[in-house]
């Protein structure tokens, strides 16, 4: 971070010496804002077009700012969410203005960003694209803003825990949505270490959101690589818009206690500064799903409540050994401990949290020219699902930023740092509850020893394990009880099975030899003894853009690097403790031309983009779109595009060594592996490629007679070198071992079930479609539906391979929401129903079953007091809902609280 500083410090000073108040030429508007019954809008947004002088309307609906006359008129746009933006020119010095805003039954005039990085309207759009607006995000019942958009259209959401959240569009669903590429105000979002965004955790809070715009589809042209099934971007009000203090308080079950603060002050005309943060602490979910680990991450796997053990998917631990010739009738058998539970790892730790606090500087250069100074600290406790299930305790994120934008160019740099704890191998941090499980079965049994050389009993001796206790115990009664009772083995399991439970147990959780084995495992970080997580990686990122205003087109012409440097100490990347970290890049530029036709109906676009890797070859990706419109008012809009994307795979796929007991999970950016299948045929895997879609898509969006809207897209997409993971027999050093046994031996010493992220040969295709209606009864009552479709295509993927689409066929909503009683009450009901699916991972495979839920928010504004009622609940029949495969049911949160807001 002190580099930052350094970097930040001389814009800083630019800020502060900046030029001089323009007060020859600033003079002042006033107006009001008022509602067609000629009611005062308080929160209105008041903007002076072209520039960034805004301000927005208090409690009465005032509003003052200043501009600059030197040539009149001054052109101010009103806006406000539910009703009509209206422009009007303003010639006459401190000309007192009425403003009067209808109300909006048009679903479909927003104005969007992201989808072409250059305001639009959201019918001339080119691709599928939803904006949430501030009253939604207010209207959302989720502790994690991430996974109340679960209710938006084609947007799924997998939840690892009460707030750790991932979203994606179009398929190909993960607990890391590596796919999708979330930003707040254009800065990733995303954790340099493992390649996600844990949540809203780097988000912006509630409170502060102007805006979330969802781009479904490829989007690299204009994002780059891993724009690959769309953009999230989350918009951050205006300091100099919206002043004035806003606090949040609420409270609910599962000890739930959230409170969120925003204050806002323009400090001069040119100087303003924005400070935001909360808090949240509740009662996380645990995950228990005992049904048997897939054999494509467990090859040697029982059923369930198998008397010779069986891997659990919620249950950590319980290894297994596979027997040899000296197992006697346990020969070529595995047997699995029994393992702990999620709950018996945390000992009671269920808490979740997380804090964050996010100060921000801003200064007008000039009326055009805005530069930002910015800084974000986060810190959680939660539980994320990836290769494992891990518990992050005093974990989170340091983000600083440094902007400088005009209203048709940008130059921003950031840089974003994770941790997952301290260093200090005394204080708390972050743990693996796969390791955690293993070492305890690997711990030194008091008194009990074993042979050096199992060829030679009488030999000399050495402690023995937990793990060697048991089987070595289970293996006597089995091998006696066989012999007696007539060769019946399921009967010899079950005997063996209950004596060694008895008689050589695991460590028990509650005892103190329990909790010192525990706590000194998960305090320790060195590679293959203890389970503490230590990540520290660096992610640098610079960009720039211009908008050209040509003769004939319009040009976007803009560029990106950036730099990860990765840090793990061994725990997750293949570097090591000596503090060097991993070091990657990459680097890309864009353009894009845009051309308006017969009196603007018709819209034509095309752009590219040329990307640089350190691990691969240069990719481009090109975009060619376009939008019709028809109507009186061009009300009615049809769309086709042709994209095509790529992705590079995330720096954990690329890096990652990880002894996860049944499997060694490696980077695969080397020569490639060679080994067999589970079957025991031959198999090789070159070095990753990138990933490239092809995506031909068309749409359609309309507003029909004044109260309907109508969005319909339908989109085709066809993979090549589809990045997935392979599961197969091998040496970690990526060569053939001798033998297809999966087992150690003298002539495969080395030998192991490896997962690496690969290449498929064969295209991989999927289709699918949406579609949204909204219909306007009035101000107190707004209907909206949504249906998703999604298909993968392709079925023959080779053995052991895992395409981890984990998405559901079919998916709706149905909501109401309205303002009634002169505005003061609002409310909020949806409800979802998603099909099942199967959900495939390195961690765990099976069918999430389907489900449903209903939530409802609703609050009462008291004037006076500037005070909101609110009470609202997610998932109001506590359904248990499993989104992510392995990780917990998702109950019912309820909440009531206040909303302080004070302009």
């Amino acid at each position: 971070m002190y580099k930052l500083y350094r970097c930040l410090l001389p814009l800083l000073c630019l800020l502060l010496s900046g030029p001089a108040l323009w007060a020859q030429n600033a003079i002042s508007i006033s107006g009001v804002v008022q509602t067609e019954a000629g009611e005062p809008l308080p929160g209105a947004t008041v903007f002076i077009k072209g520039t960034f002088i805004g301000s927005s309307t208090d409690r009465d609906g005032k509003f003052v700012l200043k501009a600059d006359f030197t040539e009149p008129p001054v052109i101010i746009s009103v806006s406000f969410v539910g009703y009509e933006t209206r422009e009007l020119g303003v010639s006459q010095a401190k000309q007192e203005v009425r403003v009067v805003l209808p109300v909006s039954t048009n679903l479909t005039n927003a104005v969007v960003v992201s989808a072409s990085r250059v305001a639009e309207t959201i019918t001339k759009v080119p691709v599928t694209i939803e904006k949430v607006n501030t009253r939604q995000v207010e209207s959302l019942t989720t502790p994690d803003l991430l996974a109340g958009l679960a209710r938006f259209r084609a947007v799924d959401v997998s939840s690892s825990s009460l707030l750790t959240s991932s979203i994606s569009t179009r398929g190909f669903n993960s607990s890391r949505s590596e796919r999708v590429i979330q930003m707040a105000d254009y800065m990733d979002t995303q954790l340099p270490s493992l390649s996600n965004n844990f949540g809203n955790l780097l988000g912006i809070p509630d409170l502060d959101v102007e805006s979330i715009e969802i781009v479904h589809g490829p989007a690299s042209a204009l994002y780059g690589a891993n724009a690959f099934n769309g953009v999230i971007l989350f918009n951050s009000k205006d300091p100099f818009v919206s002043e004035g203090l806003s606090v949040r308080l609420r409270g609910g079950n599962r000890d739930l206690l959230d409170g969120q603060l925003r204050y806002a002050k323009k400090l001069t005309d040119r100087l303003a500064f924005k400070l935001t943060g909360g808090a949240l602490t509740a009662k996380d979910w645990l995950a228990d799903n005992q049904d048997p680990t897939s054999v494509l991450i467990e090859p040697n796997n029982h059923a369930a409540n198998s008397n010779l053990g069986y891997d659990a998917v919620s249950r950590y631990g319980d290894i297994g050994t596979t027997f040899g010739p000296s197992g006697g009738a346990l020969n070529g058998q595995t047997v699995f401990l029994p393992g702990y539970s999620e709950k018996e790892l945390i000992v009671g730790n269920q808490k979740a949290h997380i804090y964050k606090i996010n100060p921000s500087v801003s200064y007008l250069l000039t009326d055009n020219v805005k530069a930002t100074v910015d800084y974000k600290f986060t810190n959680s406790n939660t539980i994320f699902q990836g290769a494992s299930r891990y518990r992050f305790e005093n974990s989170g994120s340091h983000q600083g930023r440094a902007e400088v934008k005009g209203t048709n160019w940008f130059v921003r740099g950031y840089t974003t740092q994770d941790y997952s704890g301290k260093r200090d191998p005394s204080t708390d941090g972050s743990y693996n509850l796969g390791f955690l499980g293993g070492f305890l079965q690997t711990q030194v049994v008091p008194g009990f020893t074993v042979p050096v050389n199992p060829a030679d009993p009488a030999g000399a001796r050495r402690p023995g394990t937990y793990a060697e206790r048991y089987f070595g115990t289970y293996a006597q009664i089995y091998n006696g009880a066989f012999l007696t009772n007539g060769r019946n083995a399921e009967a010899a399991a079950a005997t063996a099975r209950a004596y060694a439970n008895a008689n050589a147990p695991q460590l028990q959780p509650g005892t103190p030899e329990f909790d010192a084995a525990r706590d000194k495992i998960i305090h320790d970080g060195t590679p293959g003894k203890g389970a503490r997580i230590i990540l520290r990686s660096i992610m640098n990122d610079v960009s720039a853009q211009y908008n050209f205003k040509l003769s004939f087109a319009d040009l976007i012409l803009g560029g990106a690097y950036r730099k990860f440097r990765l840090g793990s100490d061994g725990s997750l990347f293949s570097d090591t403790k000596d503090g060097n970290r991993l070091q990657n890049h990459e680097y890309g530029g864009y353009a894009q031309l845009t051309k308006s036709l017969l009196a603007e109906r018709l819209k034509l676009s095309v752009a590219g983009r040329v990307d640089e890797f350190k691990n691969f070859a240069p990719a481009f990706s090109p975009r060619a779109s376009v939008v019709y419109s028809m109507g009186s008012e061009n009300q009615q809009n049809f769309r086709a595009s042709y994209n095509r994307a790529f992705r590079a795979a995330t720096q954990t796929d690329q890096y990652i060594r990880l002894d996860v007991g049944r499997a060694v999970l490696l980077g695969n950016i080397t020569n490639g592996f060679d080994g067999y299948t589970l079957r025991g045929a031959p198999f090789r895997a070159d070095k990753l490629r990138l990933e490239q879609v092809n995506t031909a898509e068309v749409g359609y969006r309309a507003q029909i007679a004044s109260k309907v809207s109508l969005d319909v897209d339908y989109f085709r997409s066809s993979y090549d070198d589809f990045i997935g993971t392979q599961t197969f027999i091998g040496n970690p050093d990526g060569t053939r071992p001798t033998t297809p046994s999966s087992t150690p031996s003298a002539a495969n010493p080395n030998v192991r079930v490896l997962q690496i992220s690969a290449n498929v040969k064969q295209k991989v295709k999927t289709q699918g479609a949406s579609l949204g209606l909204g219909y306007t009864v009035g101000t107190p009552l707004v209907l909206s539906a949504n249906y998703s479709f999604n298909d993968l295509i392709s079925k023959d993927l080779p053995e052991g391979f895992q395409a981890f689409f984990n998405t559901p066929r079919h998916k709706y909503n149905f909501g109401l929401s309205g303002l009634a009683l002169s505005r003061k009450l609002g409310y909020t009901v949806n409800y979802r129903w998603t099909d099942s699916f199967i959900y495939e991972s390195t961690f765990a495979t099976g069918r999430v079953a389907a489900y449903h839920t209903i939530d409802a928010q609703a609050g009462y504004n008291i004037t006076a007091l500037r005070t909101t009622l609110q009470a609202g609940v997610s998932n109001l029949l506590d359904a248990g809902n499993v989104q992510t495969y392995g990780s917990a049911g998702i109950g019912r949160m309820g909440y009531v609280g206040l909303l302080f807001d004070i302009k």
